[in-house]
């Protein structure tokens, strides 16, 4: 090895790194906001379950989220259909408030 390519994998180690923690950050987030739209679809539909067999739909969809998801959820029942907003988790508190799922369910009355 030629003395001027020293140490050139660990600078371009270097230059890379902040590539690759974008697009983890990127990733993770991704999981983040699809595994919320999965509880506020799960929760939506516990709603519309208990409103079919006479039961609260809020009170319902918000007993079907885990605990840390409750106070980022809104809920509405109006006629036969339940929606769940959720907002996710972000891992960047410039993203806090960006994003938000929804999750529906209806029953016919």
């Amino acid at each position: 090895m030629r003395r001027e390519e020293r140490g050139q994998a660990a600078v371009e180690l270097l230059g890379i790194l902040p590539l690759i923690l974008a697009v983890a950050i990127a990733a993770a987030q991704l999981l983040a906001v699809g595994y919320s739209s999965v509880l506020a679809g799960n929760a939506a539909e516990a709603g519309a379950l208990a409103l079919a067999g006479g039961g609260d739909a809020r009170t319902a969809a918000r007993e079907a989220l885990p605990g840390w998801s409750r106070a980022r959820a809104g809920f509405s029942a109006d006629g036969g259909e339940v929606r769940v907003r959720l907002r996710p988790p972000t891992l960047l508190r410039a993203l806090a408030g960006e994003f938000e799922v929804t999750g529906r369910a209806a029953v016919e009355p």
